[in-house]
């Protein structure tokens, strides 16, 4: 009975551990052994941005950090569509699904091309924005004009990773 305490104890140090170790190499300001590749190899002349308001959520945060040289990845509210720069795609995510999880790692990772924003729909608490759009599983990706009118949709649950959501879309 110890031994599984223990145990149970030990992975939730492991968990908690990578979850606080994944948002610090991600957040904004982090040291450039931190941060992605892509920020590595920026070469934009623009002073960096400053740090976010603890209001705001890490995909919002991430967005503002290198929005001039890279697209934007910002959580869906009611007036982002009108507020995207460039082409606005909807991502309809769900946090437990294993695919999203995958898009949303490369997205993180590689960031999102220049004149791009990805917006993140909670598939879950959004059934009025799926049935809009005629959504019915998740990894859905709808590009939409400024007035938020469906132009295209993408499904990438057969082929999670965002450079299929690229070649498909863009």
């Amino acid at each position: 009975m110890n031994k599984r305490v223990i145990i149970v104890v030990l992975a939730l140090v492991v968990l908690i551990g990578g979850a606080v170790s994944v948002y610090a190499a991600t957040r904004p300001g982090a040291t450039p052994a931190a941060q992605t590749s892509t920020d590595q190899t920026s070469t934009s002349s623009t002073p960096p941005a400053a740090a976010p308001a603890p209001s705001e959520s890490p995909t919002e945060a991430a967005a503002e950090t290198d929005a001039a040289a890279s697209g934007v990845y910002v959580d869906y509210s009611p007036t982002a569509i009108a507020d995207a720069e460039g082409r606005a795609l909807l991502f309809f995510h769900a946090p437990w699904c294993p695919q999203c999880r995958s898009v949303e790692a490369d997205i993180l990772s590689e960031g999102v091309p220049a004149g791009v924003t990805i917006i993140k729909v909670d598939y879950d608490s959004h059934q009025d924005l799926r049935q809009q759009y005629g959504v019915t599983l998740q990894t859905t990706f709808v590009e939409v004009d400024s007035s938020g009118a469906g132009l295209q949709t993408y499904v990438a649950y057969d082929d999670p990773h965002l450079q299929a959501v690229i070649d498909a879309m863009l």
